[in-house]
């Protein structure tokens, strides 16, 4: 059984799709900072839990 889970989100800079893997229990709450994997600019990754479902923020991590 795998504890991490394949997500996808948006560069808050170029828009470019990008993928992250997601630990379930130990991210939630989490904000990890990762570059964009086609503009390479810095982006704020939180992950958040909304009942059974888990939601990311990308925001600019320079703003």
């Amino acid at each position: 059984m795998s504890l991490t889970r394949a997500m996808g989100f948006s560069c808050p800079y170029c828009m470019a799709s990008n993928d992250v893997e997601i630990d379930e229990i130990n991210d939630v709450g989490q904000v990890q900072v990762l570059d964009c994997q086609v503009c390479c600019q810095p982006i704020e990754l939180t992950v958040y839990q909304h009942s059974d479902e888990l939601e990311l923020e990308a925001i600019r991590e320079n703003d």
